[in-house]
């Protein structure tokens, strides 16, 4: 039989006889280029053609901050649970049920110790896929945990910043997480112990009226959205054209939030260097 067969409207192949195309075989970026994806995983997740900058989540920036992916990891089997038997088009335990099978993550962040170009380090990464990257109970605890440890064993933190907001299925349960992380912070900050925050794509909400733009040193990915309320709710609410590019990491770096804007490739060394000059430290 052959593998076409003639319609009035042409030459039409059977469903059963095509051939698709394995499904992330290829990665088209905002600007059209288009990428092997084992190639975009290669390049730390960054298109080569544009320098666009891929979402990732904890998996791969422990991949590339921890020497040989190497880490223990704090409060692994930390849950968030709904104390206000919240619902809105569907319960918030079916959602965090839904979020937890399809991402295989217990909750929006992820927080572990390593060694990072031989020295501790460490991190706590946010991840966008499991509702939003929203701030919660369970984040805010598991932040404030790693910091309690850096404090303990004099070891720098790094914030991963990557977040939507607030969770408001916890709703005051969750904006108790702003003040309790930095109050943390000001204790890591007491205790001399380096911090530094990376914010990227997006960094918004509370999240960026917290511990997003505390850091000794605040950097970010390029082309970053880094905001508070979005850019749709600014407009409505001043009644002004918003200047071209506004809440980009580029216009946020210009106006003096930001002290850097790395590349992810460079991240490893810069967060290294950040903290060597800071800890006064010989630059490896």
């Amino acid at each position: 039989m052959a593998w076409f067969k003639r319609t009035e409207k042409g030459i039409q192949t059977p469903t059963e006889d095509k051939k698709d195309v394995p499904k992330g075989l290829w990665y088209k970026s905002p600007t059209g280029k288009i990428v092997d994806a084992d190639e975009l995983a290669k390049n730390f997740y960054v298109s080569p053609e544009d320098g666009y900058h891929v979402r990732i989540g904890s998996k791969e920036y422990f991949e590339i901050l921890f020497d040989n992916n190497e880490f223990e990891e704090f409060d692994k089997n930390m849950t968030s649970k709904d104390p206000l038997k919240f619902e809105d088009t569907k319960k918030y335990s079916d959602r965090l049920k839904e979020a937890i099978d399809k991402t295989k993550l217990k909750d929006a962040v992820r927080t572990a110790v390593g060694k990072s170009k031989g020295k501790d380090l460490v991190v706590a990464c946010m991840d966008f896929a499991f509702i939003g990257g929203s701030m919660g109970a369970v984040v805010g605890e598991k932040i404030a945990r790693a910091i309690d440890y850096s404090i303990r064993n004099r070891v720098p933190f790094v914030m991963i910043s990557k977040s939507g907001g607030a969770r408001m299925m916890e709703a005051a349960y969750s904006l108790m997480q702003l003040a309790k992380t930095s109050a943390k912070l000001a204790q890591l900050a007491d205790a001399k112990v380096p911090y530094i925050s990376l914010c990227t794509d997006p960094t918004t909400g509370g999240t960026t009226a917290s511990y997003a733009m505390l850091g000794d040193v605040n950097i970010s990915e390029p082309g970053a959205l880094i905001g508070f309320a979005g850019p749709r709710v600014v407009k409505d609410t001043t009644g002004k054209e918003l200047p071209e590019g506004f809440q980009t990491a580029e216009f946020v770096l210009e106006h003096g939030f930001l002290d850097f804007i790395t590349p992810r490739k460079e991240l490893k060394d810069k967060i290294n260097l950040f903290l060597d000059l800071i800890q006064n430290q010989p630059i490896r």
